[in-house]
């Protein structure tokens, strides 16, 4: 499954890996205490000047690695491959599961594997890398990413914790990346319609949002399968990383593969907090991060949130059952989730539906309907042109070369996450949110405001 130039090019990557190693974990140690410390941390110079001066060439080709290659990388992987070939060169691939980095090898014979993140981030020569990990890994793959002087692609939601997620933003600035964050409904034009629209004052003004994903997992969901010894070829233990040391158990690792490299299911690490936020962050980051763009908001004023795991006969600790209300200065807005009744709303399984003063507007990935107040006739687009994910890297791979600001940046997708990471918070602590959003901080609930802040299971830190 190794070619002879696979295996040449991980021989020299071998000869010089031990040496740039060493020197980006001695760099990384310095800047992330310099960091935790409130001192401002600069980017290497030379690596930095060197991959920009490269970028900015001729050929204006970017040299991407991977870290993580499960089900989303592999999207993004078959867009760069696909879409992108000209302006983008794949070198590289990171992942704790040896069958994954069989997969990519078998795309890309010749790019470099790697176990360990901070190997592939010492590679000279990579200018930018996705970070399609899993959720608890995204926010110290891409800070050791910045402070590697690498652009950065991150999965949404971008963190666990808010405090994650400021601490992306503050090494992003810092060391002068370009991040863009996937939430790639932004560049579908759909979507774009639909803000065009609103702030056009299509319907009137706008006091109530509704968002939701519905879906009939009954009973018996993702089930209950017992610990076990870990897949081969699974390092366990850096797969859990900062999250606590738990026994193997595969729905909690989730990415369940056949032979041929196919998932039986969508990954279920999803439905538990150590590594993810469930259906709240999963996809309604997705959802709310298309609100706060219509609606030109950053956070809310306060969260409820109510729910539970009433039916599902599984493992998980998401709840089957989730609606949370955002309180905004002038309008109201809920995300609702169900997994034990499939039922549609606007005859639509997910969407947002925007209520007006002189009308309503829903909108899903493939298609907006307007439908105005009184006796006129709705109005329906589709979306025409589809591949939002490859013109959402394709903006990527732009503002690495011009280094413009991305469709998501980092504090963008910072806000977006944060708030379906606040409707866990109140749903977890039942207790409302009061949130400042400038000092990004709860008053009033003690056990959320603690929640905001990572526990990191040593030696990982931020």
């Amino acid at each position: 499954m190794h070619s002879k130039a696979g295996r040449a090019t991980n021989e020299k990557n071998a000869a010089i890996q031990g040496e740039t190693r060493r020197t980006f974990v001695k760099k990384m140690a310095a800047g992330s205490a310099a960091f935790a410390a409130g001192v401002p941390v600069a980017a290497a110079p030379l690596q930095t000047a060197k991959s920009y001066s490269r970028i900015a060439g001729a050929n204006n080709r970017v040299q991407v690695g991977f870290l993580g290659t499960g089900r989303m990388s592999r999207n993004h992987l078959r867009n760069l491959l696909s879409d992108h070939p000209g302006r983008a060169d794949v070198v590289a691939f990171c992942d704790v599961y040896q069958k994954n980095l069989d997969f990519a090898k078998q795309q890309v014979p010749d790019a470099a594997t790697f176990h360990k993140h901070e190997d592939l981030l010492a590679l000279p020569g990579v200018d930018a890398v996705v970070v399609g990990s899993p959720d608890h890994w995204h926010a110290l793959h891409a800070i050791h990413a910045c402070e590697a002087g690498k652009d950065v692609y991150v999965e949404k939601p971008i963190s666990i914790s808010v405090g994650e997620g400021r601490k992306m933003v503050a090494a992003t600035k810092a060391h002068n990346r370009i991040v863009q964050v996937g939430t790639q409904q932004r560049s579908n034009e759909v979507f774009i319609a639909a803000k065009d629209l609103i702030q056009g004052g299509k319907i009137g003004d706008v006091t109530f949002v509704r968002t939701w994903n519905y879906g009939n997992n009954y009973p018996n969901g993702i089930g209950n399968p017992a610990d076990a010894a870990p897949f081969e070829g699974l390092d366990w233990d850096r797969w859990l990383g900062p999250a606590p040391l738990v026994p193997f158990n595969e729905n909690r690792f989730g990415a369940i593969q056949d032979e041929a490299y196919t998932y039986k299911r969508f990954s279920s690490f999803r439905w538990f907090w150590d590594y993810a936020g469930g259906m709240m962050t999963d996809w309604g980051v997705h959802l709310l991060d298309i609100v706060l763009w219509v609606m030109r908001q950053q956070y809310p004023n306060t969260v409820t949130a109510s729910g539970g795991k009433y039916l599902l006969e599984d493992n998980r600790e998401t709840p089957d059952t989730l609606q949370a209300t955002f309180q905004f200065d002038k309008f109201t807005c809920t995300y609702e989730n169900r997994t034990t009744n499939g039922r549609r709303l606007e005859d639509m399984g997910y969407g947002i539906a925007f209520h007006g003063s002189k009308g309503t507007l829903v909108v899903n990935r493939s298609e907006l309907f307007v439908y105005p107040e009184g006796d006129g006739r709705p109005t329906r687009r589709q979306n025409r042109t589809g591949g939002s994910h490859s013109r959402h890297i394709g903006n990527f791979l732009e503002c690495v070369v011009s280094r413009a600001t991305p469709t998501c940046d980092i504090e963008t997708g910072h806000r977006s996450t944060s708030i379906a990471i606040l409707g866990n918070l109140a749903y977890r602590t039942g207790q409302q949110v009061n949130w400042d959003g400038e000092q990004e901080r709860i008053s009033g609930n003690d056990v959320a405001d603690r929640m905001l802040q990572p526990a990191y299971r040593e030696p990982w830190s931020i």
